[in-house]
């Protein structure tokens, strides 16, 4: 199994930046892919980012592309996620998830999330 670890969420205010990370630990050598969900009040989940650990290709929703970056750093099993030009739409408890098969709809493993909240 693999467990993930979210932290760095906090209070901005619009167009900010704001970077959050996910560790994994456990079996991180089945880890094929790992991404980034947001879910705000009301709303059900939703992608925002992911990067195949193979070839470092990265996925991104429209909604943030331009400006919110997927990164990873291989030697500490850990991916970022750098926020720039936050808006209030941001605001939602961000979850990394993990993935063994290499598909980018398909996560296996998923962290308690944090929580990411962007003032007017």
């Amino acid at each position: 199994q693999v467990q993930l670890v979210e932290s760095g969420g906090g209070l901005v205010q619009a167009g900010d930046s704001l970077s959050v990370s996910c560790a994994a630990s456990g079996r991180t050598s089945s880890i094929s892919v790992m991404g980034w969900f947001r879910q705000a009040p009301g709303k059900e989940r939703e992608f925002v980012a992911a990067l195949k650990w193979s070839g470092g290709n990265t996925y991104y929703a429209d909604s943030v592309k331009g400006r919110f970056t997927i990164s990873r750093d291989n030697a500490k099993n850990t991916v970022y996620l750098q926020m720039n030009s936050l808006k209030p739409e941001d605001t939602a408890v961000y979850y990394c998830a993990a993935g063994r098969s290499g598909s980018v709809s398909a996560f296996d493993s998923w962290g308690q999330g944090t929580q990411v909240t962007v003032s007017s």
